[in-house]
């Protein structure tokens, strides 16, 4: 398949994306102010949004994952961020913000700024900040997205200077709004490790949108707004919100279907959202996708990793290359998702500059499993059959669905005799500290921390990237950091495909699927399609009713 033939194949799936989003169109009712809040309903009433997620850790140096990140969007600031409605980032916390050399990045913050615990917020803050998220390194936190921070200067109380390794950095405003972001109060948090969450609630350094003012962890989280807040977003549409955590989506839908919460976010399953649709007492609001699903390999400890007692890295990139000529997306986007998620065959997802398509010309056959193309790889590297491979998966975090789709990815697998798969799973507060050390192939899902390609690459493919799996292609690390300065759009966009066909080869990752935002909301709640746009972020603030 030619490149163009290709890109064709990319704008169709585009449209079906864009066909959920177009779903999504703002009021008039719900049009946000200039300061990102809402001119429709008064800030009188109490919004509960109600999500399977988790949160791993309330530090932000000790998670990178949506249910924790959906908390420090509300209670931390941030020195850039996005209005409602936008991926654009804008000053936040800060005056101005600027490269002044192709080096240096300066942000002049706010004068007079404030934690909710009364001690003032300044450059000392953001400096401590970024130091500890690098001197930590946490497996599961986001600091490989500070991959080209040199340093951090703090030369006056509301001067902050970020040194970096590459000039003209274009991802480094989008960086600043990400997972890596939130600023939190250097005498609070430790500079060498991850604090408990309890010790942050207690110390109360929040100078978000809101404060916690109760927390029983993946329970009940109460938010009261922070009059203190200075930044992008104003001040919320409504006084305070909640969000309740369910172990059971079941439990989800019957909650937003009765009126007992307001909003269910992340996650229902295909069937519910369907049938949801059909209940004038709820609506279902979709927004612009870039979720993606794969399966991770550890390069250390799957079949003939570095670390076995069989190490061969040519039957080891075999056995990789094997599971995606057998994968079939179309089938399980479309009898366990009913089509509210396509067929990813690429590490960018469609919509995004740079995205092609390379999985569907390397593997399989036009897009489907070719049990002829897997035999014959695992032969030519030797590859003794069945290849035993433990693939594990999470019940909880990815939605009631994952289930169903990696009883699939199994069956696939399995299809001819290749595979013989021991499919396992475990809750997401295990899986995420276990999914490093423990597990030879796992799922994975991903939700974009800024709208770039890049995030799609950096923290999956360069030098120390978030996996923790062992890969590492110092000619892809290369390109990466290549792309990231390139100020000419042509030249980044042909860097980002390059990286793309060559991770094509050697398949850290495998992704399957990628899907849309959704959330279902009562018929008298506004805001919520305000929020489902392609920063990722979910606001609160902008919730009412």
């Amino acid at each position: 398949m030619t490149r163009k033939k290709n890109g064709l194949r990319l704008a169709a799936a585009v449209v079906g994306i864009s066909a959920l989003a177009l779903t999504a169109c703002t009021s008039p009712a719900e049009t946000p102010n200039a300061s990102g809040g809402s001119d429709a309903p008064a800030a009188g009433s109490t919004i509960t949004v109600g999500t399977t997620d988790k949160v791993t850790s309330l530090d932000p140096a000790g998670s990178y994952d949506n249910g924790s990140f959906m908390v420090m969007n509300q209670i931390y600031p941030f020195l850039l961020n996005s209005k409602p409605g936008s991926a654009e980032p804008e000053n936040d916390m800060a005056e101005s913000a600027e490269f002044t050399t192709p080096t240096d990045y300066t942000v002049k913050l706010k004068a007079g700024l404030k934690w909710a615990n009364g001690t003032d917020l300044d450059s000392k803050d953001v400096k401590a900040s970024f130091d500890r998220q690098v001197k930590i390194a946490d497996p599961n936190g986001p600091s490989s997205l500070l991959g080209n921070l040199e340093s951090v200067e703090a030369p006056d109380a509301t001067t902050v200077v970020f040194k970096l390794k590459s000039g003209n950095d274009q991802t480094w405003p989008q960086v600043l709004t990400s997972p890596v972001g939130p600023i939190v109060d250097d005498e609070l948090f430790p500079a060498d490790k991850v604090l408990a969450d309890d010790a942050i609630i207690a110390g109360k350094p929040f100078a978000g949108q809101y404060t916690i003012e109760s927390y029983a962890k993946n329970s009940l989280i109460s938010f009261k707004t922070f009059d203190g807040y200075q930044g992008l977003l104003g001040k919320p549409a409504n006084a305070a919100s909640n969000i309740k955590y369910y172990a059971d989506s079941n439990n989800l839908k019957l909650d937003v279907q009765q009126g007992n919460i307001d909003v269910a976010w992340r996650s229902l399953s295909p069937t519910d959202v369907e049938d949801l649709s059909k209940d004038s007492k709820v609506k279902v609001h979709k927004g612009a996708g870039g979720e993606l699903r794969y399966i991770v390999f550890n390069f250390n400890i799957m079949p003939h990793g570095v670390k076995t007692e069989d190490a061969d890295p040519k039957k080891s990139q075999a056995v990789r290359q094997a599971a995606a000529n057998l994968l079939d997306r179309q089938a399980i986007a479309t009898k366990v998702y009913k089509d509210t998620y396509i067929p990813a065959y690429s590490f960018v997802p469609a919509g995004f500059t740079g995205a092609i398509e390379p999985l569907k010309e390397m593997y399989g056959e036009n897009g489907g499993p070719s049990e002829a193309k897997a035999k014959a790889v695992l032969e030519a590297a030797g590859v003794s059959t069945p290849v035993e491979l433990k693939l594990q998966y999470n019940p909880d975090h990815y939605g009631p669905s994952s289930g169903d789709e990696y009883a699939m990815v199994k069956s696939q697998l399995e299809a001819g005799g290749l595979f013989k798969v021991d499919l396992q799973s475990t809750e997401w507060v295990t899986y995420q500290k276990s999914r490093v050390t423990d597990y030879p192939a796992y799922q994975l899902g991903w939700f974009p921390d800024y709208s770039d390609a890049d995030n799609f690459l950096t923290p999956f493919f360069a030098k120390d990237n978030f996996l923790g799996n062992g890969y590492d292609n110092a000619e892809v690390d290369k390109l990466i950091n290549e792309q990231r300065v390139e100020t000419d759009r042509a030249k980044r966009t042909a860097l980002i495909e390059e990286i793309q066909t060559k991770v094509a080869g050697d398949l850290s990752t495998l992704p399957i699927l990628q899907g849309a935002q959704v959330a279902v909301a009562g018929a008298d709640v506004t805001g919520v399609e305000t929020t489902l746009d392609a920063s990722f972020k979910f606001r609160l603030g902008v919730l009412a009713k």
